[in-house]
């Protein structure tokens, strides 16, 4: 029975593992020393090592005839934990056994001596996948573990496991794998295998494996079926688009070549190429020109593929800002072709896009009519005029509204426009006017406090005025009066004394509706407000 690469090449000892020494070195060490922790956590992201170890560790720890901390991986206990055979050392996937029952089934039978081994050892991968009842139930036994147990947890996600069990655990954290690592693997597997692996296929496989160990080796025989792996062999197997074709499709979008562009995407549809891997191999190229462009000799630069003459003579096409701008465009179109239903539509219109810059830089304008440009940013009191703003030398010191003038009797008789212009100088506003003219930066001033605001903004129940340094809030009914005097007061104070310059004091006034002006509906809403809800 043929068995996967990654499963027949998985090491077996801790000096097998590749690019992951500062673990296996200090796991060595404790072996040695004989000082094991009771609980072990180690994070990472897929294909980095973490079950590999887990395993090599349960072997360590009951071998009968370790090589200086190395499992000799000969003896009964060896084989018997590699094939399988001696329960007491049991891998569990957390995903499926992620309930409280579980764990407590775990936890009974933890406390019974090993039959065979000296380390009853539980390896839990995917252990962020446990219920918080699953954890509790874990944490006692984590907490005061008999001397025989020995627990190994694995997660991708250690932002999903509680504290308390981090806690109680001693962590290590698995690096990805740099590509000349993966990249000497790989070749000395296809060495072993007798297949014949290409330079630039070895460095792509490895670019597509992303510090994944596993991955790579899975692609390496996915492409191997009949012993030769090249560019063209992964390119076809792989859906990928390949060096020309994504070059060719860089350039027409640095050209802004929308027409083109779209071609090679129609044809590199037809050709059975997978869009979502398209947009993947042009965000590397388009990051890499970006790089490039900043530092030609970066170590940064993940494309091999291409030439030191190639980035250049497409980075001279692309400002740094065009860049960055089709990055920003590509990441939403990679995100949204999960849950488009066409890819290929998706990529278009991301296509689209960066070829033509007007369309992503358009952004909803203001409105330019009189009546639109003169409606305020915040609700104001019904008694305040619209306050277009004005330039600062012809802004009149006492801060009067602009007085709109029909100009339709201009030399222009077919257009009529409402322009603003100022308000004769020797006109003298009354009091509450001025009062008015200060309401709306007065609540402009109270942005850290809507409550407040929203509450003065209310034309139906406050009316503002203004005597001197005296700064008047009417109220139509006492509910409104009580909360803004036993909540608001001082807060409203210092904001005006801001706003006015000058020293002010507020008072509330409850004034009384006038016969007949308050309706049914007012009537309710202002006496439910004290629990009175039937009216007649």
């Amino acid at each position: 029975m043929y068995q996967a690469l990654y499963r027949k090449y998985r090491p077996r000892t801790f000096g097998d593992v590749v690019g992951q020494e500062h673990i296996t070195e200090t796991l060595l060490r404790q072996l040695v020393n004989d000082r094991c922790s009771h609980a072990y956590l180690f994070v990472g992201t897929r294909g980095t090592g973490k079950t590999t170890c887990a395993k090599i560790l349960s072997r360590a720890v009951n071998c009968l005839s370790p090589i200086e901390g190395e499992p000799c991986n000969a003896c009964t206990a060896c084989i018997g934990i590699e094939d399988g055979s001696i329960l007491d050392v049991l891998e569990l996937d957390a995903a499926s056994n992620n309930s409280v029952d579980n764990v407590r089934a775990l936890r009974d039978e933890a406390i019974y001596s090993p039959a065979s081994v000296n380390k009853r050892v539980y390896i839990v991968d995917e252990v962020h996948m446990l219920s918080i009842s699953a954890f509790n139930a874990l944490l006692k036994i984590l907490e005061e573990p008999p001397e025989h147990i020995l627990f190994i947890l694995a997660t991708t996600e250690l932002h999903k496991v509680p504290a308390t069990i981090q806690g109680r655990c001693q962590r290590f954290s698995f690096k990805r794998l740099l590509p000349s690592v993966l990249e000497e693997r790989l070749n000395s597997i296809a060495s072993r295998e007798g297949l014949s692996l290409t330079a630039d296929a070895v460095q792509r496989l490895a670019a597509l494996a992303d510090g994944s160990m596993r991955d790579a080796i899975s692609l390496l025989d996915q492409c191997a079926y009949d012993g030769i792996v090249d560019m063209a062999r992964i390119q076809d197997i792989l859906g990928l688009a390949g060096q020309q074709e994504i070059l060719h499709l860089v350039s027409h979008i640095a050209s802004r070549d929308v027409i083109s562009a779209l071609t090679v995407i129609d044809e590199l549809y037809m050709d059975g190429r997978d869009m979502v891997s398209l947009l993947n191999e042009t965000t590397s190229l388009i990051r890499d020109l970006l790089v490039f462009k900043l530092s030609p000799d970066s170590s940064l630069l993940h494309t091999t593929d291409f030439s030191h003459k190639e980035l250049a003579e497409l980075s001279e096409k692309m400002a740094p800002g065009f860049l960055f701008s089709c990055l920003d465009i590509l990441k939403s179109a990679i995100s949204g072709t999960n849950r488009s239903g066409s890819s290929k539509l998706a990529v278009e219109m991301c296509i689209i896009k960066m070829c033509d810059e007007s369309i992503e830089s358009q952004k909803p304008t203001q409105a330019t009519t009189p009546k639109e440009a003169a409606k305020p940013s915040v609700q104001q009191p019904h008694a305040q005029p619209p306050r277009p703003v004005q330039s600062p030398p012809t802004t009149p010191t006492s801060e009067q509204p602009p007085v709109l003038q029909d100009t339709s009797t201009q030399d222009t008789p077919q257009e009529t426009s409402m322009q603003p212009v100022s308000p004769p100088q020797d006109t003298t506003p009354p009091p509450v006017s001025s009062a008015n003219d200060f309401w709306a930066d007065i609540l402009g001033s109270l942005q850290d406090e809507p409550s407040l605001r929203a509450l003065l903004s209310d034309s139906s129940k406050i009316q503002p005025s203004l005597n001197e340094n005296n700064l008047n809030i009417n109220a139509t009914d006492q509910f409104t009066a009580n909360l803004i005097e036993a909540e608001f007061m001082g807060l409203l104070k210092d904001n005006a004394t801001k706003v006015l310059g000058r020293n002010v004091t507020v008072s509330i006034e409850v004034l009384e509706p006038a016969q007949g002006s308050e309706t049914k509906e007012d009537k309710f809403e202002r006496l439910s407000a004290f629990g009175v809800v039937n009216i007649d």
